[in-house]
C-alpha cells in the first residue's frame, strides 16, 4: 500500500489526556490501575478515567449522552484535533472527509443503567432511554462525525479487541479509492458491566495489575480509553511547520483464523497471517523493525500464542513488549491508544519495555523488553487481536 499520513493523533486513558501525559508515563514507568470500584463484585484492577460521569455532552449532541460518548469527546477536545480536523475541511470539504470508529461495546453502559431503572410493574425501559444514540454501534461514529462538523461517510467498526486497529485497513480503502481525501479513524471504548463481568465468567481477571509477558502472569486488567486520528494520502501539502519525517501508516494486515470463540490460535496462525500481510503491505522484511508492540494481554493463551507468531515472523532479533499493564486493556480502543503511544515513541527515540515482569515465561522465544530501551525507532509493527479469531497488524513509521 502506499504510506498514509497521520497528521494528527490524540488519545485519553486512565494515564490521563493527550499525547504528554501518555508519553511522561511510560518514560516514568508509571501504571494507573486502581482496586476495582465500577463493578467491585469482578475484582481485579481496571484503568479508569476520571470525570466521566459529571461531565456531559453539549446541548446539540444531548441525544448521544453516555459514558463512551463522554469519553470520546473528552479526546477530540484534547491535542488540538478540532483545529486539525478544522484545518482538514478548509482544504478538503467537509464532504470529503470520512469517519470510521471501532468499539466493542459502544454506549452500552447506559443500557445497563437503564435496564436498572426499568419499571417493576411492565418492566418498560426509563422512557429518556434512547438506544440508538447509545448503546447502538453507529452511535459513536454519527455522535463524531456530528461533534466535528463533517458530511463525508460513517462507519462504525466492531471486531472486539482489534477494532479500532482494524479501521485504519477500512479508512485505508477509503482514501485508495478516492471515497474520501481525508478519514478520522479510532475509536473509544468505556467500562461496563458486561464487560467485567464476561472477562470474569471467563476467569481471565487478575487479581493483581495485570502484567504481560511474566512467568506468574494472572489474565488481564481492564481499561478505558479513546483516540483519534486524522489519516490522509501522502500527497497532501504539509499543514505544519516541520521538515522531519511524518508519522504514518506504512501497510496493514488481517487474518480471521475462526478457531475459537475466546481463545487465541496456540500456534499463532491468524496472527503469522496478519503480521506478514502487514510486512507485505508496507515492503519491509521483519529486519527492517526496530519494535513489535505487542497486543500482550497478560493472560497465558493469549501472550504465549503472540510470542509463538513474532518469534515465526521476526525471530529473536527485534525486541517486543505490551504497554497494557500501563493503562489495563482497553479493549476496541487499544489500537488507536498504542498508534498514539507508537509516535511518541518514534518522537523521543525509545521503546516501552513491559512493567512489572519479574521474569520473562521461560517458554517465551521472542525477544521481550522488560525495562524501556533508548535508541532509534523508526519502524513498527503493532498488533491487535480480537475475539472470535481476528487479528490486524499496522506497520507505523515515519516519511519524508
Amino acid at each position: 500500500m502506499r504510506p498514509l499520513v497521520i497528521t494528527a493523533i490524540t488519545a485519553v486513558s486512565a494515564l490521563g489526556r493527550g499525547a504528554d501525559a501518555h508519553m511522561r508515563a511510560l518514560r516514568e514507568r508509571r501504571d494507573a490501575l486502581q482496586p476495582n470500584d465500577f463493578e467491585p463484585v469482578v475484582g481485579g484492577w481496571i484503568g479508569r478515567v476520571a470525570g466521566l460521569e459529571t461531565s456531559s455532552l453539549p446541548a446539540t449532541l444531548a441525544d448521544f449522552d453516555c459514558r463512551n460518548n463522554r469519553l470520546a469527546m473528552q479526546a477530540l477536545d484534547t491535542d488540538g484535533f478540532r483545529d486539525a480536523v478544522a484545518e482538514a475541511i478548509a482544504i478538503h470539504g467537509a464532504d470529503r472527509i470520512g469517519v470510521v470508529l471501532g468499539t466493542s461495546t459502544s454506549g452500552i453502559t447506559a443500557a445497563e443503567n437503564a435496564y436498572a431503572a426499568r419499571d417493576p410493574a411492565t418492566g418498560a425501559l426509563p422512557a429518556g432511554f434512547d438506544y440508538a444514540g447509545t448503546q447502538d454501534m453507529a452511535s459513536l461514529s454519527i455522535c463524531v462525525r456530528k461533534a466535528l462538523g463533517l458530511r463525508g461517510p460513517a462507519m462504525t467498526i466492531s471486531t472486539a479487541c482489534a477494532s479500532s486497529a482494524r479501521c485504519f485497513i477500512d479508512a485505508a480503502h477509503l482514501l485508495a479509492t478516492r471515497v474520501c481525501d481525508a478519514i478520522v479513524v479510532g475509536g473509544a471504548d468505556s467500562l461496563c458491566r458486561m464487560t467485567l463481568q464476561g472477562f470474569a465468567a471467563l476467569e481471565l481477571i487478575s487479581p493483581d495489575p495485570c502484567r504481560p509477558c511474566d512467568a506468574a502472569r494472572a489474565g488481564i486488567s481492564i481499561g478505558e480509553a479513546a483516540g483519534f486520528a486524522l489519516l490522509e494520502r501522502a500527497d497532501t501539502p504539509r499543514r505544519d511547520s516541520g521538515t522531519g519525517p511524518r508519522f504514518a501508516l506504512l501497510g496493514a494486515g488481517a487474518s480471521s483464523d475462526g478457531y475459537h470463540m475466546s481463545a487465541s490460535h496456540p500456534e499463532g496462525a491468524g496472527a503469522i497471517v496478519a503480521m506478514r500481510k502487514a510486512l507485505a503491505s508496507a515492503g519491509l522484511d521483519a529486519g527492517a523493525l526496530d519494535w513489535v508492540h505487542l497486543h500482550g494481554t497478560g493472560t497465558k493463551t493469549n501472550d504465549a500464542a503472540e510470542d509463538t507468531a513474532v518469534f515465526a515472523v521476526c525471530g529473536d532479533s527485534v525486541p517486543c513488549s505490551s504497554t497494557k499493564a500501563y493503562t489495563g486493556h482497553t479493549l476496541g480502543a487499544c489500537g488507536i491508544l498504542e498508534t498514539l503511544m507508537g509516535r511518541g515513541c518514534i518522537e523521543q527515540g525509545f521503546i516501552a519495555g513491559c512493567l512489572r515482569v519479574d521474569g520473562v515465561d521461560p517458554a517465551f522465544r521472542a525477544r521481550v523488553a522488560t525495562v524501556n530501551l533508548d535508541r532509534p525507532v523508526r519502524a513498527i509493527l503493532k498488533n491487535a487481536f480480537g475475539f472470535g479469531g481476528v487479528n490486524c497488524s499496522l506497520v507505523l513509521g515515519g516519511i519524508a
